[in-house]
């Protein structure tokens, strides 16, 4: 166990062998909560890439994701020989 001192402007340091022995590298987002115990507790945050699609690209996804309408048709049969029987 290590200590750290909580500095003026309320700010530690975590010794490098703890960041790496829990694999975080240098400058990493932490998540910080607190728990009812009194505790703080810091975990990785997960920052995902955000991708701001264009028309074009949204209407690619549409053609890729379209259902064929060979398809279509023989869901159709099939349905309406359901409903006659």
């Amino acid at each position: 166990m290590a200590f750290v001192k909580l500095g003026k402007k309320g700010q530690i340091n975590i010794l490098r062998a703890i960041l790496r022995s829990v694999g975080l590298a240098d400058e990493a987002l932490l998540l910080v909560e607190t728990t009812s115990d009194g505790a703080i507790v810091l975990r990785p945050a997960a920052v995902y890439p955000v991708e701001i699609y264009s028309y074009n690209r949204i209407v690619e996804f549409e053609r890729e994701n379209a259902v064929p309408t060979d398809l279509l048709a023989k869901v159709d049969q099939i349905i309406t020989k359901m409903k006659l029987n």
